[in-house]
C-alpha cells in the first residue's frame, strides 16, 4: 500500500501547530480496528558520554596527589549529572484524573488499560478509548525511565526530529514538543495530537485523537491539541509526585 500525503496548516485554529495530512486507501472498518488495537511504541536510550579537556602532566600530578571531594568521580568530574532522579515508571492509568480522563474520553472507563510491558520498572502505558455516538476519543500516556539525563534527552531529541510542523511545550519538565496531525481514510478525518516530554531521565509520552463517524470530520487542531497538553501535565504531575531514586 503506498502513501500519499501533502502538509496543510489548520485554518480553524492559527495559534497551534501545523498539521501533516495524509490519505490512505483503507476501508473504514480496517481503519477503525487499527485505532481501537493499542501500539506502543516506545523510543529506545541512547547514551552520551562525555570526556574533561586534557590537563598536563603537573596538573595531573596535582590533582592525583590532592583529596577527592563527596560527589566527585575519581577523575574530578562531578557525578550529580548523571544521577537518576526516577527510578521506575509510575502506575500510568493513576496519572490522569477522573474528570480529565470524562472530558477528553467521554464513555469510557477512567480505570483505562494497561498495555503489557516487558519490564513496568522501566515502560509503563495506559490507553483509554470509546466511541459514545458517533464520536470516537482515543488517549494513551506513556512512561519510559532511562539510564540518565543526558540519555532522556538524546532519546527526546531523536523523537522530535522524526515529528516536524509542531511546537515547543513551555512549563512542562526540561523540555516538551506538541504535534498535530490529519489524516483521511475512506473520506473519513481523524486527528490526533501527540506530546512529548522529558523531566530529567525519565520521558512522557501522550497520544491523543478523534473522529466523528456521522460527519466524517475530525475535530479541531486547537482541541486535540489542548487535549493532549492538559494530559500530558498531569501526567508529568504524576510522575513528579512519586519521585525520586
Amino acid at each position: 500500500m503506498k502513501l500519499a500525503s501533502v502538509r496543510s496548516a489548520d485554518p480553524s485554529a492559527p495559534s497551534v501547530p501545523h498539521e501533516k495530512c495524509a490519505v490512505r486507501n483503507i476501508s473504514l472498518p480496517l481503519a477503525l480496528t487499527a485505532r481501537i488495537s493499542p501500539v506502543v511504541v516506545l523510543a529506545a536510550a541512547g547514551w552520551v558520554l562525555t570526556s574533561g579537556p586534557a590537563t598536563t602532566p603537573a596538573a595531573q600530578k596535582e590533582s592525583s596527589s590532592a583529596p577527592q571531594s563527596a560527589g566527585e568521580s575519581p577523575s574530578g568530574a562531578s557525578t550529580a549529572a548523571a544521577t537518576k532522579q526516577y527510578a521506575a515508571a509510575p502506575a500510568p492509568c493513576g496519572s490522569i484524573g477522573a474528570a480529565t480522563i470524562k472530558s477528553l474520553v467521554p464513555g469510557a472507563k477512567t480505570a483505562g488499560k494497561e498495555i503489557p510491558s516487558t519490564d513496568t520498572a522501566l515502560r509503563r502505558t495506559c490507553s483509554w478509548n470509546a466511541l459514545k455516538g458517533y464520536d470516537y476519543r482515543w488517549l494513551d500516556v506513556s512512561f519510559e525511565i532511562t539510564e540518565s539525563d543526558q540519555a532522556a534527552a538524546k532519546s527526546y531529541k531523536d523523537n522530535v526530529a522524526e515529528k516536524s510542523g509542531g511546537g515547543n511545550v513551555p512549563g512542562v519538565g526540561d523540555a516538551g514538543y506538541s504535534v498535530v496531525n490529519l489524516t483521511t481514510e475512506n473520506k473519513q478525518q481523524t486527528r490526533e495530537g501527540v506530546v512529548m516530554i522529558q523531566a530529567s531521565n525519565a520521558l512522557v509520552t501522550v497520544t491523543y485523537n478523534g473522529s466523528d463517524f456521522e460527519s466524517k470530520k475530525a475535530p479541531s487542531t486547537d482541541e486535540i491539541n489542548k487535549g493532549a497538553i492538559k494530559a500530558a501535565k498531569e501526567a508529568v504531575a504524576a510522575l513528579e509526585s512519586g519521585r525520586k531514586a
